[in-house]
Formats: C-alpha cells, structure tokens, sequence
C-alpha cells in the first residue's frame, strides 16, 4: 500500500513552493441571485467566471464554482496564494468584488489542501 503524502502526490512540489490552500466564498446579493439577475449582474458574473477561468488556467485557483445551498446559493473557489495578503489581492481582482452590486467574499486559510500533484499545508 502506498503512503498518500509519498512522491505521487509531492512530485510538483519544486513547481510551486511556498503556496497555501484559501477557500473563498462569495456570497450574493440576495438568496434567490441566480434566477433573479439583472442585466448588469449577469454581465458582472460572466467577467467574474472569465477571470476565475483565468486563474484556473494560471494554477492559481484549483477549483471554482456556485453551490446550491438550500439556503441560498453562493460561490466558492479554492485558490493557491503565498499568503493572506495574496489571496486578499485576488479577491480584490474579482469582478464581483468590484462591482456595485453587493457581493462580498469571505477568505479562509486550509489547514491542508491536497491536489493531484502535490499536498500544500498551513504553515
């Protein structure tokens, strides 16, 4: 049996040193957001997935996408930074963030974070 935290997971661990994992939850306006858009909030979201796919081509952010909380949907991203102060540069970046419309984001650090390439920890 091989050991999860061996070469197959640390093997790009020389491509990206130094990283932590962020979790980002960006919280709309109101619970029903999806389905109740206006014209301007669409064409805010369409530039923030433009710039989350962005990121995701960069290797900056592992993952992203909206959640269908029973509660209200929202969107969550897990992203690679060097720091709280990286991650804050991200979200400030976010179309979203900058917009009129009232999102706001929330920033968590990982205590870890495994990909397929490598496993990134807190410290």
């Amino acid at each position: 049996m091989s050991d999860p935290s061996s070469s197959a997971i640390g093997s790009g661990a020389a491509a990206k040193p130094g990283l932590k994992g962020f979790v980002f939850r960006l919280v709309p306006p109101r619970a029903d957001f999806p389905f109740t858009m206006s014209d301007a909030e669409a064409a805010t979201m369409a530039d923030h997935v433009g710039y989350w796919a962005e990121l995701a081509a960069k290797g900056s952010a592992v993952a992203f996408g909206p959640v269908a909380d029973p509660a209200g949907v929202y969107g969550i991203g897990i992203v690679l930074a060097g720091d709280l102060s990286a991650a804050e540069a991200i979200r400030d970046g976010d179309p979203a963030n900058r917009s009129p419309h009232g999102f706001v984001t929330e920033i968590a650090p990982m205590l870890s974070l495994v990909t397929p390439e490598r496993r990134y920890g807190a410290t």
